[in-house]
């Protein structure tokens, strides 16, 4: 018999860390290979860890919504077979470094000595995990005090890193509390804390709904982009009539004999991957200090898509620019497709390098995203309507009727410029104002 050490999986391009959302299996459960053990969840998608071995869970070293960083063993299955690089051995009197973790703060806990609290946390109308609670019980934290932290974990549990939080800001809070007090007092009760957003008013009559796990996440993201990022926006309008006749006419055709449908989308993004082959300096991301730019080899363009929660994902078409049409089509259909179930996979959403966001969708005839990070541009695709033009003949000029819509690029004025980011967009259009009405499918 020997045992396996189940890590978490490399997950993607900058994953470094995942939550555990639910466990599928219990110790003492039957695991086949390729089996899922438990669900995951990244700041952008859910996933599955499968097991690598036929075999029995035996421990588990983490709880749902602990933070886990990826290389970290999870859990322990117990396996007929022989086990290579596992590092548990059934003779191997070492535990797992999380299981060593666990059990000092375990024994920390139970030890008077050492000033932590021998309180019982049954009482309390919360849940908190095992390991939460033999921090809590380690650092001497009372059960009200347990109690007033605010969890980030689901349905507002106290995670890991929640406690963990707590505890290394506890020496600061008298402090801060007495400054704050102090401040109060010399503003004759003005609230000179400007920084701090007040809490709104709850009416009886009031709904308080939590925010899920990715809403959470993605209002995270979006305060840090743009925080973080010089945001600047430059927009044109593009006549794609052409484009708009030519679908209409090839559409029916293209599904039949493709087995897919031709939406706009593929013909945008496949001028948009031609444009950033033309301006490779939108292709590029920044380095945490802001003192290097990394040139992007590959132009990998992320599609924002919408869920069946209303939350938006950015799946990635990856070497964009070497698809034809045919092949653009099938990839974001299929991204999208999978998007909507559920099913994308990690590595879907990582590596994207210039991001695509179609507003026009809700019919938004402009908008002004916000920057992916670390990307440096964003383009937004208003809605396709029908407009008064001048039509320009060697008769004259005369007034007729055009589908038009506007592109809005978003880009961070840090390394990208207005004249690069102006040359652009004007580019993707005069792509898409330039589209082969004659082209063959």
């Amino acid at each position: 018999m020997a045992k396996f050490e189940l890590k978490l999986p490399k997950m993607g391009e900058s994953v470094a860390e995942a939550t555990i959302t639910s466990w599928l299996k219990e110790v003492g459960d039957t695991i086949e290979m390729d089996e899922p053990v438990l669900e995951i969840a990244t700041d952008k998608v859910d996933s599955e860890v499968p097991s690598e071995v036929d075999g029995k869970l035996v421990e588990k070293l983490f709880e749902a919504d602990d933070v886990v960083k990826v290389g970290q063993t999870i859990a322990i299955i117990e396996t007929d077979g022989e086990v290579e690089d596992s590092g548990v051995d059934e003779d191997d009197e070492d535990e797992p470094e999380e299981a060593a973790e666990v059990t000092e703060t375990v024994e920390a806990a139970k030890t008077t000595a050492t000033g932590g609290s021998t309180e019982d946390y049954s009482d309390s109308s919360r849940f908190y995990s095992p390991l939460v609670r033999n921090i809590a019980k380690e650092e001497g934290i009372s059960l009200e005090e347990l109690d007033k932290i605010k969890g980030t974990g689901k349905e507002g549990r106290v995670t890991k890193n929640d406690i963990l939080g707590y505890v290394e800001n506890r020496g600061k809070q008298p402090k801060e509390a007495s400054a704050s007090a102090s401040k109060s007092i010399d503003t004759k009760g003005m609230d000179a804390g400007v920084s701090k957003q007040p809490e709104p008013v709850v009416s009886g009559e009031d709904e308080i709904v939590e925010m899920t796990r990715m809403g959470k996440m993605i209002a995270h993201h979006m305060v840090e982009s743009v925080q973080k990022s010089a945001h600047v926006q430059s927009f044109i309008e593009v006549d794609v009539t052409n484009i708009w006749n030519w679908r209409n006419k090839h559409k029916a055709e293209f599904q039949k004999k493709e087995g897919e449908k031709l939406t706009f989308t593929p013909i945008f993004m496949e001028a948009v991957a031609k444009a950033i082959r033309d301006f490779p300096m939108i292709n590029i991301s920044v380095n945490e200090d802001a003192t290097k730019v990394i040139k992007k080899k590959n132009i990998n363009l992320g599609m924002a898509a919408a869920l069946p929660d209303g939350n938006l994902i950015v799946p990635v078409i990856k070497n964009a620019d070497r698809l034809n049409l045919v092949g653009m089509a099938k990839a974001v259909n299929d991204l999208a497709n999978r998007a909507r179930q559920n099913k994308l996979k990690p590595d879907d959403i990582q590596g994207g390098t210039y991001t695509v966001t179609n507003v026009g969708t809700f019919g938004s005839i402009m908008g002004t995203p916000i920057i992916n990070q670390p990307q440096v541009g964003i383009l937004a695709l208003g809605a396709i309507r029908k407009m008064p033009a001048v039509i320009e003949t060697p008769d004259g000029d005369f007034i007729g009727i055009r589908y038009k819509m506007i592109l809005s690029h978003s880009y961070d004025h840090r390394v990208v410029n207005g004249a690069l980011g102006g040359q652009f967009v004007q580019r993707v259009a005069q792509y898409l104002e330039g589209f082969d009405k004659d082209r063959e499918i």
